[in-house]
């Protein structure tokens, strides 16, 4: 599984800072989540997810798609 975080951070044109900020984490954190190290909790997931008005499941894609 990864995730299309990056992509989607962009086309809102936000930095990581920007949405670390808003979702009440470090920088550090946004950059090892985009990276696949980390994986959000689900409240940070769904936080995201607002933050870039789209759905959890949006924000995750199988391998295999």
């Amino acid at each position: 599984m990864r995730n299309r975080i990056r992509e989607l951070r962009k086309s809102a044109n936000l930095s990581q800072k920007e949405l670390a900020t808003l979702c009440s984490v470090s920088r550090q954190t946004i950059n090892a989540i985009e990276n696949n190290k980390y994986d959000p909790t689900l409240q940070l997931a769904f936080s995201i997810a607002a933050v870039l008005n789209t759905t959890v499941d949006e924000l995750f894609i199988s391998d295999s798609d």
